[in-house]
Order: structure tokens, then sequence, then C-alpha cells
């Protein structure tokens, strides 16, 4: 029984054109989502590890990683130009995309198509009646927002390369969608706006403009005057670290657990009855790669406690024998003398 539950959410390598077809037609009556991956690049290896540990979330998924270059007609079939890139399917055919290496955007489609009995292309998902709604929510999402072609670490276009250059040099905060995830949203976007191209961004859901318009108030010394300032890396770990008197770095939240580990040290900390909060590093890269040098810590979860690392699971694990904790919340803890 493990045996066969670890079998299942294993994820499986395909390495040629015929079993990629003979397992899209073995498993047709399941969502199956296929990366297509190279092993030279960094984040398509951080994306195996997402799709491994959504393999354990839903077992009754079919997980499958084909390297693009090994597999080209596979690749030319499906117009994979870039890696990571991800195809869901369902009865044999392709019913979703996702372009760029985008933990909680993959998150979503998994859960909503695993959850979903029928199989909708992407582009049906939202009501046309509720697209005007949405595109504002999205414009609105932070206080500076860009529309991009891939991601700021993965850009997709040299309009998109050059705009998130300008952004990241002058330290401007900003959060970014890829309009090559949304079909919808990358045509509705250009009505919405009246501006025909991409990038765009957004400043409180006001359109500033695209790449040229940015380079214009660049030039002018206004770009800083419009756009909020990113606080440097470390005082932003630091501010997150100090959020609460006790903070846990997790894969998943509270609610829900997205890795073994983080499950097991969430159950340490409900039975203590101590308050805690959490911040789910699926959710910022940023976060996630510069925790383990800020920490000198590298794996996850990590636990703070005033702003200072207890440590991980096995750490945790410890020092629960010796808990003391007071409930003005001084400190939870005592160390092993």
């Amino acid at each position: 029984m493990a045996a066969g539950a670890a079998e299942a959410a294993a994820v499986v390598e395909v390495g040629s054109a015929p079993q990629f077809e003979e397992l899209l037609r073995l498993r047709a009556k399941s969502l199956v989502v296929v990366h297509f991956w190279a092993p030279w690049a960094p984040q398509c290896v951080q994306m195996n590890d997402v799709m491994a540990e959504l393999a354990k979330e839903h077992p009754q998924v079919s997980f499958v990683k084909l390297e693009a270059e090994a597999v080209p007609e596979v690749s030319e079939k499906y117009e994979i130009s870039s890696v990571p890139t991800f195809l869901l399917f369902k009865n044999s055919q392709k019913i979703d995309r996702l372009d760029g290496a985008h933990a909680p955007e993959l998150t979503k489609k998994v859960q909503r198509h695993a959850s979903s009995g029928s199989f909708p292309p992407s582009t049906n998902e939202h009501p046309k009646e509720d697209l005007h709604v949405r595109l504002k929510k999205l414009t609105h999402a932070a206080p500076c927002m860009l529309f991009m072609k891939g991601t700021p670490q993965e850009p997709r276009c040299g309009f998109s390369k050059q705009m998130v250059e300008i952004l990241n040099k002058h330290n401007i905060q900003f959060s970014s969608f890829d309009i090559f995830s949304d079909e919808e949203v990358r045509q509705g976007l250009k009505t919405y706006s009246n501006w025909p191209t991409y990038p765009q961004l957004y400043v409180s859901g006001e359109l500033i403009g695209g790449l040229d318009i940015i380079k214009e108030l660049e030039a002018s010394d206004e770009l800083d005057t419009i756009c909020p300032k990113a606080p440097k890396l470390e005082e932003r770990l630091k501010v997150l670290t100090n959020k609460a008197s006790v903070m846990l770095f997790m894969k998943g939240n509270k609610q829900e657990a997205k890795c073994g580990f983080s499950k097991q040290i969430l159950e340490i900390l409900n039975s203590t009855g101590v308050e805690y909060e959490t911040f789910d590093i699926l959710e910022d890269e940023e976060v996630r790669q510069g925790l383990k040098t800020y920490s000198n810590w590298p794996t996850y979860p990590q636990l703070y406690v005033k702003g200072e690392l207890v440590g991980g699971l096995d750490i945790v694990k410890v020092r629960l024998e010796f808990i003391g904790y007071l409930k003005d919340g001084k400190y939870w803890y005592v160390q092993k003398l």
C-alpha cells in the first residue's frame, strides 16, 4: 500500500514521443501536468521540486517531466520555445498552458483543473461580464504592477527585459503578471487600458505606459517620484522575521502545509498553544532564496522567535522536550543546558 502511494505521487520522466503519446492515452481520464524542462536551467530544477510537492498533494493527478531538447518532436508539436513550460492535458487534449517558473500560478492551475469535472479551455474560465472587474483587481494587485511577457527572472521579450532592468536599477518595488499565462488577460488588457502593446506598467491601478514612456520618465528623473521604492532584501527579511513574536517560514500556510516537514512543524506549534504567524516561501522566490543566506540555514521550514532563528524541524523537535513558554510571548522555549 505504501509503495503504491509513493509510486502514484512520483513525477514520471518521459524520454520519447511514443512514450509520451502512450502516457496521455493511458491516463486520459485524469489530469496530466507536463513540465518541459532542461537540466542546464536552474529555474527548471526549482520547478521540478515544485512538481514533486504538487504530486504529493494531488495523488490523483499525473505529473510528468520531459526534457524539451531531448524530445524535439514533442516540443515542436506543442510550440515549446523556452523552458520551463507547463502543459495540462485531459482526455489527451491540451486544456491549459503556463510559460515560466511561476510556482503559485502552477499550483492554482493544478488545483482548479484537478477539482473540475469538465474540461473547459483556460480562456473561458472567467465570464466575459467579469473581465473588467478582474482586470481592475489585477491592476490594483500591488502598488506597482508590471504586465509583461514572462517573469522578472525570465523575461520572454527584449522590451520586457529592458523594463525589468530599469525598474531594478531604480530599486522600484513591483509585482508582475505574465500575460503568456492567460490569453484572456493578454487581449482584454489592451482594450481596458487602450494600450495595444506590452509591457504595461501600472501604479495605484493607473496606467503609466510602456517601455518608451518609462524611458522618458527615467531620463527626466520623474520615475523615482512616481514608483514606490523597494526595501533592500536584507531589510525586508529583517522586517519579515520580526513580523510576529513567533514566525514560521514554510511551504504552504497554517491551513495547508505543502510538504511533510512543514506539516510536522505546524503540528508541533499547534500542540504548544503558542501564537504564531506563517510565511509561504513558495509565493515569493526572492524571500525563499534570500532567507537561506540571511539565516545561514539551507532548508525549510525555518522558525524564528523575536527575529532570531531557532532552527528547522529537527531542532524544534529536540527543543520540544524543554518547552516552557510564557503567555506574554517573552520566551516560549528554553534551550537544553
